[in-house]
């Protein structure tokens, strides 16, 4: 497990961006952390760094954005409201896996055996009690799941 620290929301969207040089047509990467964790602005930096349009933002009501017109496309999913494996599948994820763009799931341990093997995983998590009582430090650690 490689661990790397953030120190801002734009560090952060900085991490998401350079992971973005690192994937290609077919990667999923799966997204744990709490509310407030950081995840979106970490899928706002990797949706830059493929170079796709439109503001980021969080899918929770939606389920599933799609940004185009970068290197490859960005399906941006949320799976915080599913309440079932069944809901996942419902909404088209295996459409998505077969589109020859990235998935960048969110709360996508509630699910991990609807993923396929290779998914990346990565947990985000605020750091509290920091030296200087600074809020927006994050870790940010790539898991290694079989």
């Amino acid at each position: 497990m490689a661990t790397i620290t953030s120190h801002s929301p734009a560090d952060t969207f900085a991490h998401g961006s350079a992971l973005a040089t690192t994937l290609r047509a077919g990667d999923v990467v799966a997204l744990d952390g709490d509310l407030g964790a950081g995840k979106t602005h970490f899928v706002k930096g990797i949706a830059a760094g493929l170079g796709c349009e439109g503001d980021v933002t969080s899918p929770t009501f939606t389920l599933v954005h799609e940004y185009t017109g970068g290197r490859l496309p960005l399906f941006h999913f949320d799976f915080y409201r599913l309440e079932s494996e069944d809901e996942v599948l419902r909404i088209g994820l295996d459409d998505y896996l077969g589109a020859g763009g990235v998935l960048v799931i969110e709360w996508a341990g509630k699910f991990p055996a609807v993923l396929p093997a290779g998914t990346r995983w990565f947990r985000l998590r605020a750091v509290t009690g920091s030296a200087k009582g600074d809020g927006d430090i994050r870790e940010i650690t790539e898991e290694a799941r079989a």
